[in-house]
């Protein structure tokens, strides 16, 4: 039987994304294709995209043009090929394929009607699909971390926001699912699961009628991973049941992911997000409350259409008294087709460059105090690579999340994967030093 084409794979975008590559990359390797990330030797480079923002936009179509430039096969998948669909196939000659963003469990036959000769587009016009425990899967991330999709899609419609456009409606996965799939990555030697979906807060809504995330914080708690992290948790949804799941349940980190786009009420209004300051400002302290070692992490919108210079000393102001443990700072980007790209009252781009980088100048040093206060004290870290030349290893506390936070640079003796004591020696803005603690 000859062998089947090699496959080649770009990734480009969110953690959700590198789900679908991962789920892609094990149906393919099952199916015998062979499979890599070396686009020259590749008889096909699948490109799974990002259209969340015209940035990423950009970085989608570079890549595109570039193998298109090198006369390479292209599939196109992920959120630029359901954003822009049939407009790809015609710009993009080399594009052999669309596969949207509920179609790719569809790639090895969308591969073999290519092998064919015939150009496929399968996208379907409103996502619905989201894979299970069941659908194999290859694992991209370092080894003892994985990313753990418990839903899909979002039923919200902030005014910013393209992704339910782009990834449909809220779907949940049963929780005995989700369970099984976070048993197998234990298996595995998994030390950290990451649990991911657009509104991780509204999980089971629409499942179980009510959102179900407590209940699964329980369930998981059995599974034998020391570390369980929560992204995306919104103000509405961290109810005083989940706040207390994750104080009950040992292994799942007392760490928010609670993006919050603002603090003026006005300018909430004008995002159509569905609370207003008062609710952050209460559910702060009620986290704080609840569990005083929370590490804390959102994210900023800085010119929003509207947003006056007082709406920006308001969320300046907010961030000096709420004293976050990690603040993220983009600048709007108007997305075609929703309502804020239309709103009266735009912001020049330099005037957001500016807020952003003001607004970044005003946690620096909240995030460098937050930092110190390790200095002397011993934590816990996952290492996760080595520095070949010099032997410092890189890992994470419980604190940092990857990719979107700092890191901790350990000297001393520690094996990739695992977790290991560390006495923090010093802190710097964004990362943490120390040497690891041997038991005598």
């Amino acid at each position: 039987m000859p062998s089947r084409p090699k496959v080649a794979f770009t990734h480009l975008g969110c953690e959700k994304n590198r789900i679908d590559t991962e789920h892609m990359l094990g149906l393919l390797a099952t199916a015998g294709y062979q499979v890599g990330s070396d686009p020259e030797s590749a008889d096909y480079v699948i490109v799974n995209t990002c259209s969340f923002m015209e940035a990423a936009r950009q970085e989608s179509v570079r890549t595109l043009v570039e193998l298109a430039e090198a006369d390479k096969k292209i599939v196109i998948t992920g959120c630029l090929a359901q954003h822009f669909q049939g407009e790809l196939l015609a710009a993009i000659p080399e594009a052999v394929a669309l596969v949207g963003t509920g179609d790719y469990q569809h790639i090895v036959q969308v591969l073999e009607e290519v092998e064919q000769g015939r150009k496929v587009s399968q996208v379907t016009a409103k996502p619905t699909y989201i894979a299970d425990e069941t659908v194999p899967r290859y694992r991209t991330t370092c080894a003892p971390v994985a990313y753990l999709r418990v839903a899909e899609g979002c039923d919200y419609r902030c005014a910013f926001c393209i992704i339910p456009h782009l990834r449909g409606d809220q779907r949940s996965r049963p929780i005995a699912s989700i369970v099984a799939e976070a048993q197998e990555l234990a298996d595995q030697g998994v030390q950290e699961l990451i649990l991911i979906s657009q509104i991780t807060t509204n999980y089971g809504l629409d499942l179980y009628g009510k959102p179900h995330l407590a209940q699964l914080l329980y369930a998981l708690g059995e599974v034998p991973v020391p570390w369980i992290r929560v992204h995306y948790s919104y103000p509405t949804g961290l109810t005083p049941e989940v706040l207390q799941a994750f104080r009950d349940v040992p292994n799942v980190l007392p760490y928010i992911d609670l993006p919050l786009q603002h603090s003026h009420p006005e300018i909430l209004r004008a995002m159509n997000r569905p609370w207003q300051q008062e609710v952050n400002d209460r559910l702060l302290d009620q986290i704080r409350e609840k569990l005083p070692d929370a590490v804390i992490r959102t994210t900023f919108i800085v010119g929003f259409p509207g947003e006056t210079a007082e709406h920006f000393a308001h969320l300046c102001d907010f961030v000096e008294r709420h004293q976050f443990d990690h603040v993220g700072v983009f600048t709007f980007s108007a997305e075609a087709g929703t309502p804020a790209a239309t709103l009266p009252g735009q912001v020049a781009e330099s005037v957001k460059r500016q807020r952003q980088k003001a607004l970044m100048q005003r946690q620096q040093p909240i995030s460098l105090a937050k930092h110190q206060q390790y200095v002397g004290r011993v934590v816990e870290v996952l290492i996760e690579q080595e520095n070949p030349q010099t032997g410092v290893k890189v890992g994470r506390s419980a604190r940092f999340s990857p990719e979107v936070d700092g890191q901790v640079y350990v000297s001393g003796r520690a094996e990739l994967g695992s977790i290991v004591p560390v006495k923090i020696t010093q802190a710097e803005v964004y990362d943490l030093m120390g040497t690891t603690v041997i038991d005598s």
